[in-house]
């Protein structure tokens, strides 16, 4: 049989030449390989927040990053940027992280997230909190975000009138009742919270506080007019001076609802709003989305799903109120 027609056979010194060029290159291919594994981009993430550590919220964020397979550090960096309670520096910080080029920004609350959209409008902005993320220009909508901001939203059209309804139910003869309100953000908060105690009889007293050094006038002031319960609204700002709020109002007596249970924790009186631990797990998925890929107008604005109420006895034992065990039963947390 003739086999000029077939392919030529390989000789064994060929064979041993193939081989060791596999081998060779098989060699080679492995540290180039590992190199451009050490060498792969590491995401970093911006994290701009009013406050100073240590952030319990934060601590909730980070570990839900850990769940979904983040280890800072190892597959991901995070860059911390505080404002320690002057939300004055706030914007300087945002341009920071816009200059490092990192890839997302964390902005929680409203004052952080609209310094980091003015600071940048490319870099995604996932924001673990906003009291109205519409109305200040955030996003164009809860569903179509439209712009380079998402996330989760602590909105509720029922909080503020929920909070008149249990400061009238824990103290039943109350008759007048302030609101510490942000004007800058907590407008709406404000008008809702009158509504909200018009319909329960009660009268209200508005106190507009821009700055820390407004604190102890409004507080002054509430107290001058017979205040009889205090309402806080949910502003960052507010959140970043919590300390301070709850040290005010055990000065003057003033029994007072907030909105996070970390006031209470600190010696409120109570608090009812969103599970702001919850909200800020629930803005690592839309980290983790991000960098696979999504892109912010893509991903719909979450609203809160979850809400707290949260009473501190031992507050109520010195400010001589009783709590109705109606009331208490209702609590998701009681603080002894």
């Amino acid at each position: 049989m003739r086999r000029d027609h077939l392919e030529p056979l390989r000789s064994p010194d060929m064979s041993r030449r193939a081989f060791v060029a596999a081998i060779a290159g098989g060699l080679l291919a492995a540290p180039l390989a590992a190199e451009a594994q050490q060498t792969a981009k590491v995401p970093r993430i911006g994290i701009l927040r009013s406050g100073a550590p240590p952030d319990p919220l934060l601590e909730a964020f980070k570990h839900q990053l850990r769940d979904l397979g983040y280890v800072e550090g190892r597959n991901i960096n995070l860059v911390y940027r505080w404002a320690e309670g002057k939300d004055e520096r706030l914007r300087g910080l945002a341009e920071d992280l816009a200059r490092q080029k990192v890839d997302v920004i964390v902005a929680s609350g409203t004052a952080p997230a609209l310094a980091a959209k003015q600071a940048t409008a490319v870099i995604p902005i996932v924001m673990p909190a906003s009291s109205d993320p519409v109305r200040l220009g955030l996003v164009a909508s809860l569903a179509r975000p439209g712009g380079n901001v998402t996330g989760l939203t602590s909105q509720n059209d029922e909080l503020p009138g929920k909070w008149s309804e249990l400061l009238k139910e824990a103290l039943p003869g109350i008759s007048r009742v302030a609101i510490l309100y942000d004007p800058e953000n907590d407008a709406g908060q404000a008008r809702a919270s009158e509504i909200g105690a018009l319909s329960l009889g009660l009268h209200l007293q508005l106190f507009a506080v821009r700055r820390p050094a407004d604190f102890e006038k409004a507080f002054s002031e509430a107290k001058r007019n017979q205040a009889g319960g205090l309402i806080v609204t949910s502003s960052q700002f507010f959140y970043s001076h919590r300390i301070r709020l709850v040290a005010l109002a055990a000065k003057h007596r003033l029994p007072t609802i907030y909105h996070h249970e970390e006031y209470v924790a600190g010696s409120g009186l109570m608090s009812y709003g969103a599970d702001f631990h919850d909200l800020f797990r629930r803005a690592a998925s839309y980290v983790d989305k991000i960098l696979k890929g999504a892109k912010p107008n893509d991903l719909p604005v979450e609203q809160a799903t979850r809400f707290e109420l949260v009473i501190n006895l031992k507050t109520a034992t010195a400010l001589g109120i009783t709590i109705s065990q109606s009331l208490l039963r209702r609590a998701d947390q009681v603080i002894e």
